[in-house]
């Protein structure tokens, strides 16, 4: 009797801990001839090379949590604090490895607490598969506790979804999803999995095949001849101008446009998320371009007489007013995914196709462009435009991210929120190779980036990761912070605390006659304090532009758990350059206007 108290005591530690490890445990696994479907969907899991699970349990989702334990997996749980977290350290980690974050929660508010972070996955082409444990069958739509019709709910954010009703379908849907996340333009997969269905014997075969006639997510061969056509014209061009996008890092197609580049001897600006495709500190790299973009790619692809871009979406945030974008240039476009032809920029060129296998095509017919005038021109606008910020008065957020590029040579993982801070570290925080920036930017989620940084360092632990946070997305998600304590992440917390919401204050400073409506966050705690009240974390305070070199210097030393640094920065500093939302490239704003503007066509 008492060695059954004690190995029951022991399988309960096991469930408890943020991290299992079942190897010590053999006692505790099933015999195979009677798995359960939730035993078969961990089996299924781990064949899918998963390493981690973030995930926060319920009633509906026990078994999954139980066959954790009770199947022999290297699969770790990783417990956090609340789902949205889980789905952003999943986002995270899948972008700082290209392999795809597994989430699990329970139903009905558990999974309804996914949403935003499978819309960010979706709208920044992210791989993510999210279990969702649900009501048992007999009770689906009948209104049962926790209940929440997840699978319709998802669909307008996901790039799939499964109702699983039977235990034998897990090894194909589990199949079927990592295929459908990962290929083709990436996106999250959700499975649903009611209760009776995990918790019911499972008698089918684990190496069940796919089954996807209709899923063709890649042509079966490139238009070579429009390939060739695309060569002809860049061979003419005089001032070219690539634009790389988030599709050159999912393809893993850097080295193929560092190639390109050079061999055309044509400049190269990025996107928000194609940070990191082409080094930010080549002679050739102009940056990111865009409504904060630098003035330098701007006004580039202003003059530009072509434009290739290489997997980008010509999302509004990079065109501005679509009429003028580039109007009296060659405008090419090679993507992936055939929905985006057309949608947004009429172009005289286009490619379907994975990026990398397009630029290897390409890279067969192009030769240098006569661009030696064009080059040294862009080189000018680089002396006559810099990023720059003024050294007198507060503390700039703006002075600490550049310091911290230099101390750490531009060779950290850096993850952001959203809104002037993202702004200024996409500008500041130059970026070298691929999978070292992370933002939320279609979907512009606040409260991203520091589950994201913890997610990066499980996938990166050797890594440098710094999460770049405002005051206010930070305490969305802050209750992460003992989740990374529990696994002694030495992730480092930027706070840029300026009391505001800062990016919306600039708006309303700029088109609403500088009211202020709902932006003052007066009553901010102190954060660094705040950090330390978690076993592990280390909290520092930045408040003069002489402290910040050293301050920053002692956060990165240390590494038994995750360093909290609060800048106290100007309330009211403003991005530029700014491009205003519905505005040209042209109409861009290098310092603040002389007057009120007129209220923006576009969105924040």
């Amino acid at each position: 009797m008492a060695t059954s108290v004690q190995t029951q005591r022991k399988k309960k530690d096991i469930a408890l801990r943020g991290a299992v490890d079942i190897h010590e445990h053999d006692h505790l696994l099933p015999d195979d001839q009677s798995m359960d479907g939730a035993q078969a969907l961990v089996r299924c899991l781990e064949e899918q090379g998963v390493e981690y699970i973030w995930g926060l349990s319920g009633g509906a989702a026990i078994p999954i949590f139980d066959a954790l334990v009770t199947t022999r997996t290297k699969i770790k749980l990783i417990l956090v604090r609340h789902e949205q977290g889980a789905s952003h350290m999943a986002d995270g980690y899948a972008r700082a490895t290209g392999k795809p974050g597994v989430v699990l929660v329970t139903s009905g508010p558990g999974a309804t607490n996914t949403i935003t972070g499978i819309m960010t996955a979706q709208m920044d082409s992210v791989p993510m598969i999210v279990l969702t444990g649900q009501t048992i069958t007999p009770m689906l739509g009948k209104d049962a506790f926790q209940e929440a019709d997840v699978f319709g709910v998802s669909l307008p954010v996901v790039k799939h979804s499964y109702l699983v009703k039977d235990s034998n379908d897990i090894p194909r849907i589990v199949r079927e999803a990592f295929h459908i996340t990962n290929t083709g333009r990436p996106g999250p997969v959700l499975i649903d999995l009611p209760k009776d269905v995990t918790q019911g014997p499972f008698t089918g075969d684990l190496s069940a095949p796919m089954d996807l006639p209709g899923y063709k997510p890649e042509p079966q061969a490139l238009d070579v001849e429009q390939i060739k056509q695309i060569a002809m014209e860049l061979r003419r061009a005089k001032k070219p101008v690539i634009l790389a996008g988030h599709g050159v890092l999912i393809a893993n197609a850097a080295e193929e446009l560092r190639l390109l580049a050079r061999k055309l001897n044509a400049p190269v600006c990025n996107t928000l998320h194609g940070k990191g495709a082409f080094p930010e500190n080549d002679p050739l790299s102009l940056g990111m371009m865009g409504m904060h973009g630098t003035a330098y790619a701007n006004k580039a692809v202003i003059d530009c007489d072509l434009l290739l871009n290489i997997g980008s979406r010509f999302d509004d945030r990079i065109i501005g007013k679509a009429p003028k974008f580039c109007k009296d240039a060659v405008r090419i476009h090679i993507d992936v995914d055939p929905a985006e032809m057309g949608k947004m920029i009429q172009c005289h060129y286009s490619v379907v196709g994975d990026a990398r296998r397009v630029l290897e095509e390409l890279l067969l017919y192009v030769d240098e462009c006569d661009s030696q005038e064009w080059v040294a021109h862009i080189a000018d606008l680089k002396k006559r435009f810099p990023l720059k910020y003024r050294k007198a008065g507060g503390l700039k957020m703006q002075h600490i991210l550049d310091e911290w590029d230099k101390l750490t040579n531009s060779e950290s993982i850096v993850t952001t929120d959203v809104g002037q801070h993202q702004m200024w570290a996409a500008q500041f925080c130059k970026t070298l190779h691929p999978f070292q920036w992370m933002s939320s930017g279609g979907a512009g989620t606040m409260g991203y980036g520091f589950p994201a940084a913890i997610g990066a360092q499980f996938g990166r632990p050797d890594a440098l990761v710094l999460a770049v946070v405002g005051d206010g997305g930070f305490q969305m998600t802050m209750a992460e912070l003992a989740t990374a304590c529990l696994h002694k992440l030495p992730v480092k917390v930027l706070i840029l605390n300026n009391h505001y919401l800062g990016m919306v204050r600039q708006w309303q400073e700029t088109f609403y006659g500088d009211r202020e409506s709902g932006v003052d966050l007066e009553g901010n705690p102190d954060f660094a304090r705040l950090a330390e009240c978690y076993k592990g974390a280390k909290g520092f305070n930045i408040r003069r532009q002489a402290d910040v070199r050293k301050v920053l210097k002692r956060a990165m030393e240390y590494t038994d758990g995750p360093a909290v640094i609060c800048a106290e920065v100007e309330k009211a500093d403003n991005v530029f350059p700014w491009v205003p939302a519905g505005a040209s490239l042209e109409d861009m704003l290098l310092e603040p206007p002389k007057r009120q503007m007129e209220k923006p066509t576009g969105s924040t």
